[in-house]
Order: structure tokens, then sequence, then C-alpha cells
């Protein structure tokens, strides 16, 4: 069971995937509108996981994902991006996320970036 933090400014999307992990039996600790958020719940809760919105407002999930990797940098995450946004993937990607889902996530979908962002060890 891994301890999720979700980063999204959409409300329903957070709930979206939110009730995803928990079918999947996962465990979300917390939910952030904004990087500023994201960051610091990374820091008080330290999660297993954490999805990151790339486009929100305040900070945006590339500058976020450079933070959380200044705190830890073994942290797990995985962004999520509309088509239309590789540049942005890259950019996260290199700034240290361990993968990307498109949206609309699906449940197969979610399954799927876990399985390879997060081997078995």
């Amino acid at each position: 069971m891994l301890k999720v933090l979700v980063v999204d400014d959409s409300l329903v999307l957070r709930k979206n995937i939110t009730k995803m992990f928990t079918e999947l039996s996962h465990e979300i600790i917390g939910e952030a509108k904004n990087g500023i958020e994201g960051v610091a719940m990374f820091q008080d809760l330290n999660p297993d996981l954490v999805t990151m919105d790339i486009t929100m407002p305040d900070m945006d999930g590339i500058e976020a994902v450079t933070k959380i990797m200044e705190i830890d940098p073994d942290a797990k995450v995985i962004m999520a991006t509309s088509h239309g946004q590789e540049e942005m993937v890259i950019k996260a990607v290199q700034a240290g996320a361990s993968g990307y889902i498109l949206k609309p996530i699906t449940r197969e979908k979610l399954e799927e970036t876990l399985s390879k962002a997060l081997p078995k060890s």
C-alpha cells in the first residue's frame, strides 16, 4: 500500500484520482491545489508517491517537482498531463519526475503507470 499525495488545481480531478487510488488499496494522505501547497505537504507528510498536475496557478508542476527533488532526491512523482504538453513532460522528467500519465486518467492507465514508475523491488 502506498501513501499518496495528490496535487492538482482541479477538485474534480483530485477526487477522481483519490477514488482510483483508494480502489487500488492505496491511501491518500493529502491533497493540494497548487505546487506551493504540494511542496509544503510533501515535507510534512513524506508520501511514497506524488501525482502532480503540470499546469497550475502559483507554482506549476515542474517547479514543484524540482523543489521536491531538492528535499528528497529519491521522491517518486508522477506527472498528470494533457495531450500537447510533451515539452513540459520532458522538463518534468529532467527535473526528477518518475513518469507521467495522460489525462483523462483511467484506472487502467494509473495501474500501468504505477507498474512502470514503481517497479517491485
